[in-house]
């Protein structure tokens, strides 16, 4: 299983980042190698309108299972991923990238 974070930087130890069209970066976990591959999405904040189609397009080749996110996706944005089939977890939001991992293993996020 492959579970993406949204994150303000590239460690476990990063915070997350509770917006997601907007996030800075991207740390994508896989369960299975224990690989940690991480994307800057920071040329997204530029963006006048469309972040958050445009962060859900790059987030689908990034090839996760899981989005583990603070607030979650806009309506836009929730569309593309609900039709990559990737499920979305929100409530992380103050939380470091491995909080929120543990609070995901631990069912105490909330799934949208």
């Amino acid at each position: 299983m492959r579970i993406a974070f949204t994150t303000k930087g590239d460690k476990w130890e990063s915070m997350m980042d509770p917006r997601f069209g907007r996030t800075e970066y991207f740390l994508v976990y896989d369960d299975k190698s224990k690989e940690v591959t991480v994307y800057d999405n920071t040329d997204v904040q530029g963006e006048a309108h469309g972040a958050g189609p445009r962060t859900a397009t790059e987030l689908f080749k990034l090839n996760p299972d899981i989005l583990i996110t603070g607030n979650g996706p806009g309506g836009n944005a929730g569309t593309v991923l609900e039709k990559a089939g990737i499920e979305v977890y929100i409530g992380a939001g103050q939380m470091t990238v491995k909080e929120a991992l543990e609070a995901f293993l631990n069912n105490k996020l909330e799934k949208i």
